[in-house]
């Protein structure tokens, strides 16, 4: 049924949840051909950056990696209800320096 003022092909809710918005993605694409474009100027640019600052490079490589590979996320492993799960481990590296019986006086 149609309603005047009413577009039954419009979302009046909005964007979906989890959808692009299309100004973002145009340019995350052009930046992409940009990017893909200019391999081969990126590698002449970090070797004359390498040739004067080595460390500058590098710096320049681990943060034009952040785009490619993507960072992990730090994990903690629990039990249940947030219980240590390393409570009942221990280590022993030889005898106790404390205990009397293998305390060695020089």
């Amino acid at each position: 049924m149609f309603t005047p003022g009413h577009d039954p092909k419009r979302n009046y809710n909005g964007r979906p949840k989890g959808s692009q918005n299309k100004a973002s993605k145009e340019i995350r694409e052009a930046y992409q051909r940009l990017v893909e474009n200019n391999l081969d100027n990126m590698t002449l640019w970090l070797t004359s950056v390498a040739a004067d600052d080595p460390e500058k490079a590098f710096d320049l490589m681990l943060k034009l990696s952040e785009y490619i590979i993507p960072k992990l996320a730090r994990q903690e492993i629990t039990g249940n209800n947030g219980e240590d799960l390393f409570k009942n481990i221990s280590f022993e590296f030889g005898p106790n320096i404390n205990d009397e019986e293998n305390r060695i006086e020089e």
